[in-house]
């Protein structure tokens, strides 16, 4: 059986992203001939001597008429050894935000760098936003190689330029490779004309890359989306039926187990898992399924069902890390909705404690965060959340700021201070080298 393989593309504007997934999805095979053919007709209108395979992914019309990404596209395509979903995210400072979201779920980010101009503040930013969700694999793909005649001395110094400063942002698991995307270089084979590179081509590297870690070895995390209440009008079977559906975010549920229901803190034992297809004696993440428990507790939705040998804290004050994706700033006192899990609450902001400076990695002092700014904030919540710091859980320590006028999304965060674990980690390793 094949494993699946998430990665997003991330990048400055006219790296040559879109040519790079059009190009890995054609020499994988993975491209149908009538797509081919709507690509070189588009592209022989445009006075094209060949095929542009950036139109493979630019799908919309607005996209294709200025040339550039701005929405995630997302592609699926296979080989013998692997299945791949991939998210195309676009480059400009303005759509960060798309970045952020084809990230979220990603084993790995493939972040692009023109050999010509070397890392700009895109990249960084990009390097910072694989930092802080903790992306497992990073590689950099020094693009456009062949502009500089496959010079090994300029991808070098591009290469060490890149590493440091994923290093200063606490990436480690970082790769490069040299590319020319528009002639194929390195894609999905090896190049004759990198003699001087040793490593395997992109599409090899992300066949050997590792997912992230099993959820079913995390403990369970079930959050719920509706309560099932007994119905008397459908039946004698389901008068006294009671369940609560929902899909898990991580873990596994056997009948039986014991478990926790947060925020109110009381326990029962499940008593039975229900599907479409039928009951089951235990499920996994990523399945939705209906639980039903022992006792009759008062469930509601957005209320997290866990195990109870692992039992999340519960608070009404969240420190955070944010990613601030509105037009308009962030002050202290702006009143939010947060959304964790199933669950919406109001919350305040109580204090901004800094933003990232892009440059050294550093947390500056802020007073306000502006569109794209990376920075840690306090937040009040209105009733409690069982929140976990995002360093120990994807799943469940995760969050999203709302405006509640219009329900806009304001901003992706993650619970901790995901800007100070980024730094610990890079005094550990400088420590471990001493």
């Amino acid at each position: 059986m094949r494993t699946l393989l998430r990665l997003a593309t991330a990048g400055s504007v006219d790296d040559g992203k879109s040519t790079l997934v059009g190009r890995l999805l054609y020499d994988s095979k993975s491209v149908l001939a009538d797509q081919f053919d709507a690509v070189e007709r588009v592209s022989r209108d445009r006075g094209l001597a060949s095929a542009d395979l950036a139109l493979l992914t630019d799908g919309l019309r607005s996209e294709r008429e200025q040339g550039i990404t701005i929405d995630v596209a997302y592609r699926y395509f296979a080989t013998a050894e692997r299945s791949f979903i991939l998210a195309d995210c676009p480059g400009h400072v303005q759509y960060t935000r798309n970045t952020v979201t084809g990230a979220s779920t990603a084993d790995c980010v493939v972040l692009l760098v023109d050999v010509r101009h070397g890392i700009q503040e895109q990249t960084r930013r990009h390097l910072a936003v694989a930092s802080l969700l903790r992306v497992p694999h990073v590689i950099v793909v020094v693009n456009k190689i062949d502009l500089v005649d496959f010079d090994e001395d300029t991808y070098e110094r591009v290469s060490q330029e890149v590493l440091e400063s994923a290093r200063g942002l606490g990436l480690y698991d970082v790769a490069t490779i040299p590319v020319s995307a528009l002639e194929g270089d390195n894609v999905v084979e090896r190049s004759e004309r990198t003699p001087w590179y040793d490593g395997p081509s992109l599409l090899s590297y992300l066949e050997q890359i590792s997912p992230i870690g099993d959820p079913h070895s995390e403990p369970l995390r079930f959050p719920v989306q509706l309560v099932i209440r007994p119905q008397s009008a459908a039946g004698e079977e389901f008068r006294d039926y009671r369940g609560y559906a929902g899909q898990i975010a991580s873990g596994l549920v056997r009948v039986g187990d014991p478990v926790t229901v947060q925020p109110s803190g009381r326990t029962s034992k499940v008593s039975g898992i229900d599907t479409a297809s039928g009951e089951l004696s235990k499920a996994f993440a990523p399945q939705s399924v209906t639980l039903r428990l022992e006792d009759d507790i008062d469930i509601a939705r957005g209320d997290l069902i866990v195990t109870s040998r692992s039992v999340p804290p519960v608070t009404q004050d969240v420190d955070g890390t944010i990613a601030w994706l509105a037009d308009h700033a962030l002050q202290p006192g702006t009143k939010v909705l947060l959304k964790h899990g199933t669950k919406t609450v109001q919350a305040i902001v109580k204090a901004i404690s800094g933003k990232l400076d892009l440059d050294n990695a550093r947390l500056l002092p802020a007073d306000s965060l502006e569109l794209n700014d990376i920075g840690h904030v306090n937040l009040r919540l209105a009733s409690p959340i069982p929140a976990e710091e995002y360093l120990h859980s994807r799943s469940t320590g995760a969050f999203l700021l709302i405006d509640a006028q219009d329900g806009g999304t304001l901003a992706a965060g993650m619970v901790g201070d995901a800007l100070l674990d980024a730094r610990a980690s890079v005094i550990d390793a400088a420590a471990a080298t001493i």
